[in-house]
């Protein structure tokens, strides 16, 4: 008997339909076809255990399963489910009747019981894509899936459920999620909070502005003077997620197995601060097994790099693509996919090898020429794409033991969320544009024209404080973020004179 069963094979965020093409003969052979990688083979062993623990028995046939398309590489245990479904329907021993109507997928344990897969979310939305009225999967994926609607997402916890449905003997219960309601609740919930830091008014507000434009940052600033602390505080005064943003996010994370199992959509911003050991794969993706690297966890949030020149010099230089286009392309001999990286840079470092280079109280010890040559270990075009570069100083005591409460993060990003709201009616003739970060040449004539003064103002800073050319668009662009701020139609020369200030390591002084 020939039976069909459909399962997905996850290619970058979106699946592609798989058939399982199972045929029952007399014999005792077992063959299985269609380029399954060794995990897909291994499904054998772990088939005939599941069955025979929950009471049912290996058909004694010649089995022959294909795996359509054959030319797209079949990888991991999670077709173990279909291909047990696959093959009791083959041998008779239920009903194939409803195999067309359900997606499967799932990973077999020894026991029968199923183990959660990755990529549940995309592999959902292509279902119902494809018309199939349900997706059969592990219990502890099925909340994740059920964002999906029109669909019918029935979570199981061992394969005799699954045989049982098709046998008529039980039905499944639909998981059923209230998914707006579920995203807005937890929008608002934040571990950390803008009042928690004393001082460091003047970082605040360029991280207000970073956040306002989309700007990438880098702070510099000695040991302990709260650089981390204020990195980790930028995702609570950034705009809330679009429920388009957030089933974008979450698909990527799905696919890389970061969702828990009582969670649907994700609904703060991702907030990725790898370690400077990272390798360039994790950084941007790829691998034998095409996972999303940290440059994709982070789209539509923060990429944090913290000691930004301990990381090693080709990792650094991998995101210089990426962050111009907002995605990455991993070209292989085999594969090619396409994961998108629309994040935002934010980093830090010290501004010397002892970390106290123009601190106000302690020494630097470095040898001369030590400063510049810490600070080459960041390349100037990867500099070039960071458009605010601010040096922080440490808190003084009076600041730490000040009683008087700071501004919240509410306040904060009620005013980012105006600025932003400008940007996006002035950009919505432009695909592809939503922030001043984005604005290329073209852009900053129409919408960035500083008056008289302002050129004036902007010329001699660049005489004086020796900027450099690359300097010129960044503070543009800056301007009209902290004009956006302002409720300001014109760029005005108090916009200029704080962008100016925004450039510390273009000036030819630095580190000398």
């Amino acid at each position: 008997m020939l039976v069909k069963t459909f399962a997905a094979a996850v290619n970058g965020i979106s699946a592609t339909i798989i058939t399982i093409e199972v045929s029952c003969t007399k014999g005792i052979q077992f063959f299985l076809v269609g380029l399954p990688d060794v995990a897909v083979r291994e499904s054998h062993e772990r088939i005939i255990s599941a069955l025979q623990v929950n009471g049912y028995k290996m058909p004694h046939s010649r089995i022959i399963i294909n795996m359509a398309p054959a030319d797209i590489r079949k990888e991991g245990s999670a077709y173990d489910l279909p291909l047990a479904i696959g093959i009791m329907a083959a041998a008779g021993d239920i009903d194939a009747t409803l195999l067309d109507k359900y997606m499967l997928i799932g990973e077999l344990s020894l026991d029968g019981s199923l183990q959660p897969i990755k990529g549940a979310l995309p592999i959902a939305i292509k279902a119902r894509e494809e018309g199939f009225k349900g997706f059969i999967l592990p219990a502890q994926n099925a909340y994740e899936a059920a964002v999906v609607d029109k669909l019918d997402i029935l979570g199981v916890e061992n394969i005799k459920e699954v045989i049982e449905f098709f046998s008529g003997k039980t039905q499944l219960q639909p998981t059923i999620v209230d998914t707006r309601k579920d995203f807005f609740t937890h929008q608002q919930h934040f571990e950390h909070d803008f009042s928690d830091v004393r001082g460091q008014e003047s970082v605040k507000r360029a991280l207000e502005v970073a956040a306002a434009g989309g700007h990438n940052i880098i702070m510099i600033g000695p040991p302990g003077s709260g650089k981390s602390m204020l990195a980790k505080r930028l995702p609570t005064i950034l705009p809330p997620l679009t429920l388009q943003e957030a089933l974008e996010t979450t698909k990527i994370h799905s696919v890389a197995g970061k969702i828990g199992a009582q969670v649907s959509l994700l609904s703060q911003r991702p907030f990725r601060s790898p370690h400077h050991t990272i390798s360039n794969v994790a950084m941007v993706g790829g691998g034998s097994y095409p996972q999303p690297g940290e440059i994709s966890l982070a789209h539509h949030g923060i990429l944090f790099l913290d000691e930004l020149p301990e990381f090693s010099r080709s990792v650094l230089e991998v995101l210089r693509q990426p962050l111009e286009d907002r995605h990455i392309n991993i070209s292989r001999a085999r594969f090619a996919v396409d994961y998108p990286a629309g994040f935002m840079l934010v980093a830090s470092m010290n501004p010397c090898p002892c970390g106290y280079y123009n601190h106000p109280t302690r020494p630097c010890v470095c040898a001369p020429g030590a400063v510049q040559k810490y600070m080459n270990r960041i390349s100037g075009p990867l500099l070039d794409r960071i458009d605010i570069q601010i040096e922080i100083v440490p808190v003084p005591f009076e600041k730490i033991s000040e009683q008087k409460p700071s501004e919240t993060s509410r306040a904060v990003r009620e005013r980012v969320i105006g600025a932003r709201e400008r940007q996006k009616i002035r950009f919505e003739n432009q695909p592809g544009i939503y922030c001043n970060a984005q604005m290329n040449s073209k852009h900053l004539r129409q919408y960035a024209i500083p008056d008289k003064d302002g050129l004036s103002l902007l010329k001699n800073a660049m005489q004086r404080l020796n900027l450099s050319a690359r300097a010129y668009d960044r503070i543009l662009k800056l301007s009209r973020t902290i004009a956006d701020l302002d409720e300001s139609e014109n760029i005005q020369t108090h916009h200029l004179a704080e962008a100016i200030n925004y450039r510390n390591l273009d000036r030819e002084s630095w580190g000398t």
